[in-house]
C-alpha cells in the first residue's frame, strides 16, 4: 500500500511539474492561437488577446494584464503588416532572454503596405504551423512531446486539404467572376478563388479611416446598382455610415453580400472550420449547392 501511494505521489509531483513547465504562448489574435493549441498540444499554454468578433480590432488598446501575458511568454505570434502594431510596442519592452517571436507576415514573404489581412491567405496557417513546431521542437527536449508536436503539425495541414481542394474547384468553376467590398479583409481568400476584386482603393481608405473620393464612392455604387458584381463582402465586425450605405444599396440591388470577419467567430471551433464556413456562405452567395 505504502508503495502504491508513494507511486501516485510521484505521478502526481511530475503532473505538476510538467503543467508548471509548460511553454507560455501568447497570440495577438484568437485564429492564430487557435492554431497554436492545435500544435502544441499540452505542451503549452496559449493566450489569445483579441478574440471578441464583437471588438473593431483596430480600436483595441493594451491593458497590464496583456503586457504581463507578453513579458511573461516564451513564444509570442502576431500578424504584423501593422494590424497589431500594439503588439510590437509590448515586444519592445522587457521579457524573457529566450523569448522568440513570430511575425506571421514574414513566413509568407508579405511586405510593408501589403493588405495585412494575411489570415486569409490559404498559404498562412500551414507556414504558421511548419514554423511553430520547428520553435517547438527546440524548447522541448522531451522526446514524446516533440514527436506529438510534429504529429499535430501534420495533423493540421492535413486538415486545411479540404479547404484547399475547395478553393481549387472555387477557381476553376468562377475563376474571373467580378466582386467587390467594403474592405480588404477577404482579399488574399479572394486572389485564390479567382475572383477579379473592384474597387480596391476605396476599401484601402475605408480600411485606413479615411473617406473614399468622390469618384471612388461613384463607382462602387454603379457597380451594385447595374449589378455588375457577384458579390459584396461586407467587413461585419467594422462598420460605419458609408459601409452602411454600401450594403443597403447592394440590398436594394439584389446584389449577394457575404459577411466576413477580422476574428474567428466563437460558434466556429477551429481556423479550418472557420474558413469552410466562409466558403459556404461564398458559395451560397452565389447561388451553388454547398458541398
Amino acid at each position: 500500500m505504502k508503495t502504491l501511494l508513494l507511486f501516485l505521489a510521484c505521478l502526481g509531483v511530475a503532473a505538476a511539474t510538467a503543467q508548471a513547465d509548460a511553454l507560455k504562448i501568447v497570440a495577438a489574435e484568437n485564429f492564430y492561437g487557435g492554431v497554436a493549441a492545435q500544435i502544441a498540444g499540452s505542451s503549452a499554454d496559449v493566450t489569445s488577446i483579441l478574440s471578441n468578433p464583437n471588438q473593431d480590432p483596430h480600436e483595441f488598446t493594451t491593458n497590464a494584464s496583456t503586457a504581463r501575458a507578453v513579458a511573461d511568454a516564451d513564444i509570442v505570434i502576431y500578424s504584423g503588416l501593422g494590424y497589431d502594431s500594439w503588439m510590437e510596442k509590448l515586444l519592445g519592452t522587457k521579457g524573457k532572454s529566450d523569448r522568440v517571436v513570430i511575425n506571421v507576415s514574414t513566413l509568407i514573404g508579405a511586405k510593408d503596405g501589403d493588405n495585412p489581412h494575411i489570415w486569409y491567405d490559404p498559404r498562412t496557417m500551414p507556414a504558421l504551423a511548419d514554423k511553430l513546431a520547428a520553435v517547438l521542437l527546440e524548447k522541448s527536449p522531451v522526446t514524446t512531446v516533440t514527436k506529438l508536436t510534429s504529429s499535430n503539425a501534420e495533423n493540421f495541414k492535413s486538415s486545411m486539404q479540404p479547404v484547399l481542394d475547395k478553393i481549387a474547384a472555387f477557381k476553376a468553376t468562377y475563376g474571373g467572376a467580378p466582386v467587390t467590398a467594403t474592405e480588404p479583409v477577404f482579399g488574399y481568400m479572394a486572389d485564390a478563388l479567382g475572383f477579379k476584386m473592384l474597387n480596391y482603393d476605396f476599401q484601402v481608405n475605408i480600411m485606413n479611416d479615411t473617406e473614399p473620393g468622390a469618384d471612388q464612392t461613384a463607382a462602387f455604387e454603379k457597380c451594385l446598382i447595374t449589378k455588375s458584381v457577384k458579390l459584396l463582402f461586407y467587413n461585419s465586425q467594422v462598420t460605419d455610415p458609408t459601409t452602411d450605405r454600401i450594403k443597403k444599396i447592394a440590398q436594394q440591388s439584389g446584389v449577394p453580400i457575404v459577411g466576413v470577419t477580422e476574428t474567428q467567430p466563437p460558434d466556429q471551433k477551429n481556423y479550418v472550420d472557420w474558413m469552410r464556413h466562409e466558403l459556404n456562405a461564398v458559395e451560397a452567395g452565389l447561388g451553388a449547392k454547398s458541398r
